[in-house]
C-alpha cells in the first residue's frame, strides 16, 4: 500500500468512551494514528490500553464516540478487512502443527502465501524453520509468539495491531522483530501497538500516546513528550507525565 498524504488517517479515536456498568473504562479518548506511522500505545496496567484496542476491533463496543478504520465507521465488518490482530495473550491451538496453523490464517486473511514468503518471515523473527512440522504444544511460550507475529506479518493488511507484541521474547528476538516490523513499516504497513518498553517506543515509534486512568494524557512525538517534561529519556518522561496528573493540583481540576 502507498501512502499518500490525502490518505485517510489508519485509526481515528473519536472521543471514547468506556463503561462496563458503574465503572468507567475510557473517558472521551480521542486522537490519530497517521497512515504508514509506527504508533506506541503506552499506560501502566489497567489504564485502559487493552479496552481501546478491543473497542477498535468492535470487540467491544464504545458505549460513547467511535473509532474509524482508514475513514470508515470501526463498526462496520467490512472495516476490519484492513486488520491483522495479535493480542496480548496470544495462544495458538496447541494441536495444529505451526504449518496448519499458518495456513489456517492465510485463508482467514484470504491472502495466500508461498513457502518462500513463510520461511522469510520465520527468518526475519528467528524462528527454526524445522518447527513448522511440530506440533505447538512441544513449543516454547516465545516461538508460540513468533508464530502469531509472523501469521500477522503474512496478512498481507494494512494495519498491524499488536498488543505487546515483544512478550515472551528473548533480547535477541525482540531485536528481530524490530527489524521485521521496520521492513513491513518501509513498505507501507501502519503499525498500531502496545508496550511497556518505553525505550523499544522511543526506538521504533513515530508517534505515541499515553493512556492513564482511562484518560488520555498525550498525543504526539517521543521527543515532543521528552521535551515537555525535560526529561533525558522517555521512561523519565512518562513517569513524569503520571505524576504531573495524579497531583492534587490536577485532581482537583
Amino acid at each position: 500500500m502507498i501512502v499518500r498524504p490525502t490518505d485517510p488517517p489508519a485509526l481515528r479515536f473519536q472521543a471514547v468512551g468506556k463503561s462496563f456498568g458503574t465503572a468507567v473504562a475510557l473517558r472521551d479518548v480521542g486522537f490519530d494514528v497517521p497512515a504508514g506511522a509506527c504508533f506506541g500505545l503506552v499506560g501502566v496496567n489497567g489504564a485502559g490500553k487493552t479496552t481501546l484496542i478491543r473497542c477498535l476491533l468492535d470487540a467491544n463496543r464504545a458505549t460513547s464516540g467511535g473509532v474509524e478504520i482508514f475513514g470508515e465507521p470501526g463498526t462496520a465488518t467490512a472495516a476490519r478487512r484492513h486488520v491483522a490482530f495479535l493480542p496480548e495473550r496470544f495462544s495458538a491451538p496447541f494441536y495444529l502443527t505451526g504449518r496448519d496453523f499458518l495456513t489456517l490464517m492465510a485463508k482467514l486473511y484470504d491472502h495466500p502465501t508461498t513457502d518462500v514468503e513463510v520461511f522469510a518471515a520465520l527468518d526475519a523473527l528467528d524462528l527454526a524453520r524445522d518447527a513448522l512440522d511440530r506440533s505447538i504444544r512441544t513449543w516454547s511460550k516465545g516461538m508460540a509468539q513468533k508464530l502469531g507475529l509472523a501469521a500477522c506479518l503474512l496478512s498481507g493488511r494494512a494495519l498491524l495491531v499488536l498488543d505487546e507484541p515483544a512478550s515472551g521474547l528473548d533480547p535477541r528476538a525482540r531485536a528481530a522483530l524490530k527489524a521485521a516490523l521496520r521492513a513491513r513499516q518501509a513498505s507501507g504497513a501502519t503499525i498500531f501497538l502496545t508496550s511497556h518498553a518505553l525505550a523499544d517506543v522511543d526506538e521504533m515509534c513515530d508517534r505515541m500516546a499515553v493512556l492513564h486512568g482511562g484518560r488520555l494524557l498525550f498525543s504526539g512525538t517521543p521527543a515532543e513528550l521528552r521535551a515537555r517534561h525535560g526529561a533525558a529519556s522517555l521512561e523519565d518522561a512518562f513517569l513524569a507525565a503520571l505524576a504531573a496528573a495524579e497531583s492534587p493540583y490536577s485532581r482537583a481540576r
